[in-house]
């Protein structure tokens, strides 16, 4: 009787779990039986394995095989086994000391020619391993990079079963034939799903897109919507933009990523494992240090924005924009259904998704930026009368997005039509998207003095309590935000969210704390209502 075991992964939304591979050879007929709670595409793995290892060289045993996966009580899907089943199967037959493989994690599909693919959620997959203890991880070569952003762990690389064999017998490791040059390599393909590229919105552009060409300088005009723009990257604060057709909306929520400060190390573990996840993360960049970008059709559905799907739930569009921006275009489209969804993560910033396969958590700490025009026909206006929708009309439109979900976004901000003279003074730019992002980075700065030892790390994230009672604004400051609260204009919570915005513009021009100009521009962004202080954060100063 033969007996060996391994380790690999089992991943449920973004964390995993280590699951011990046993492999047990009795004498009897031979046959092959997996245990362990196993979906379809694991149970398939009986014949990868078979014909992985006959084709790598190693002789199958012709004995009673059995290949548990504890615990069994986890649900395990996917083809990431493979390569720990085979190196189980291999050790029972002795063809590979056990003793080797008990305190290694191997993660990795096998190809029937015994090619080792990679897998998504190689990264979690990685973290959940050094998390438990494990210091070596053993992966498709192709992924290795990925693995190795998880300090503390000795990660090896193998194109083949071949290779991982004679690595683990202490024998000289065979080359691998590489691919024409030129060609695209097939190992790549488990890396991406089908149907996620550039084109559906769900990808991580983020701060690629000023690399492309995308300049806040490149806006006409706008002043009070950069200013929000730019208010909204500085402490973190949901936007609203409201205003008809080419007046430049999709510009500027395409151009607000790009002013956001890097991301730090741990945000890019976050990031990085969320994408990995979702088989979005490039080829070739095993870490993303930026803020990603996400930008669903209006017809998507509530699970492709929050989450779900058959069998374990994946990550919707509100976890592929966690620490980055989710810009939803035309915003009255959506379902009411899956726009009220969002109000859950805009306050926890995460997401539960409860499937009888299990329950996920995963991360949904975004910046959400709503698009919308004044009416169905975008030319509602106060200033013409070009608008030809009947008054019920435009009050069904404006009514599909709740107030609880606008109660929750900080900046409103109406993009008005661009005029002829400002087409023809294009050639006075405004402020660069560099110009702005070291606004933004300095702002960003002193609020991460001022919130050292605290649990947040940007104004938009401070409960109200703490702004009433810990750090003050001037005294004054408060006062007509006070008085709008007594009319009816503010709720208590809106008065909160005032306050937060009144901290991120005093940091955008260097005060200490708010005073009543800061707290005025915030009101002004906050309701609409012209409040006679200037809208650039320049001017401001």
């Amino acid at each position: 009787m033969g007996f060996a075991r391994t380790c690999s992964v089992a991943l449920v939304g973004v964390e995993g779990v280590v699951v011990e591979v046993q492999a047990d050879l009795e004498p009897g007929v031979a046959a092959f039986t997996l245990v362990g709670l196993p979906d379809k595409s694991l149970t398939e793995s009986r014949d990868r394995v078979r014909a992985a290892v006959v084709n790598s060289g190693a002789e199958w045993p012709q004995k009673k095989l059995t290949v548990g996966l504890s615990p069994a009580s986890v649900p395990k899907s996917g083809s990431g086994f493979d390569l720990a089943v085979a190196a189980a199967v291999l050790g029972a037959s002795e063809r590979i000391d056990p003793r080797v493989l008990a305190d290694i994690v191997m993660i990795g599909e096998l190809g029937l020619d015994g090619r080792v693919r990679p897998v998504r959620g190689i990264l979690p997959a990685v973290l959940a391993a050094a998390d438990a203890g494990y210091e070596q991880v053993v992966v498709p070569e192709c992924a290795a990079a990925e693995a190795s952003l998880v300090p503390g762990v000795s990660v090896l690389g193998v194109r083949s079963l071949r290779q991982l064999i004679a690595v683990l017998a202490d024998e000289p490791v065979p080359e691998e034939e590489s691919d024409e040059q030129g060609r695209p390599d097939p190992l790549l393909a488990g890396l991406r799903v089908p149907g996620t590229g550039a084109a559906t919105g769900m990808h991580s552009m983020g701060a690629a897109q000023h690399d492309q060409g995308h300049d806040l300088a490149d806006v006409v005009g706008q002043t009070s919507a950069r200013t929000a723009v730019e208010v909204a990257a500085a402490g973190g604060h949901h936007l609203f933009l409201e205003g008809p057709p080419g007046a430049g909306k999709t510009m500027l929520a395409e151009r607000l990523p790009a002013i956001l400060p890097r991301l730090g190390r741990a945000e890019s573990l976050e990031v990085t494992a969320v994408h990995s996840v979702a088989g979005l993360l490039p080829p070739g960049k095993p870490l993303i240090d930026v803020a990603p970008y996400c930008a669903p059709h209006h017809s998507a559905t509530m699970q492709a924005l929050v989450g779900g799907g058959p069998g374990i739930a994946r990550p919707g569009a509100v976890s592929l924009a966690h620490r980055g921006v989710l810009f939803l275009d035309e915003t009255p489209e959506f379902s009411s259904h899956a726009l009220d969804a969002l109000r859950q993560p805009l306050e926890a910033g995460h997401v539960v998704i409860a499937r009888s396969a299990g329950v996920v958590r995963f991360p949904a700490k975004f910046l959400m930026v709503l698009a919308a025009n004044p009416c169905p026909c975008g030319r509602f206006s106060q200033r013409d009368d070009l608008c030809e929708c009947p008054p019920s009309a435009i009050r069904r439109y404006q009514a599909r997005l709740s107030g609880p979900l606008l109660d929750r976004v900080d900046l409103r901000v109406e993009v008005d039509r661009v005029t002829r003279s400002e087409l023809a003074a294009g050639a006075v730019r405004g402020e660069t998207t560099a110009t702005v992002a070291d606004r933004v980075r300095a702002a960003r700065e002193r609020a991460a003095t001022r919130l050292a030892g605290t649990p947040w790390r940007s104004n938009s994230e401070v409960p109200g309590r703490e702004l009433r009672s810990r750090w003050y604004a001037a005294p004054g400051a408060l006062d007509e935000a006070e008085r709008s609260l007594e009319r009816g204009v503010l709720t208590a919570r809106g008065l909160d969210r005032v306050l937060r915005v009144a901290w991120t513009v005093a940091d955008l021009v260097g005060h200490d704390r708010p005073d009543a100009t800061d707290v005025a521009l915030a009101l002004q962004l906050r309701t609409g209502v012209p409040r006679g202080v200037p809208m650039a954060i320049g001017a401001a100063s």
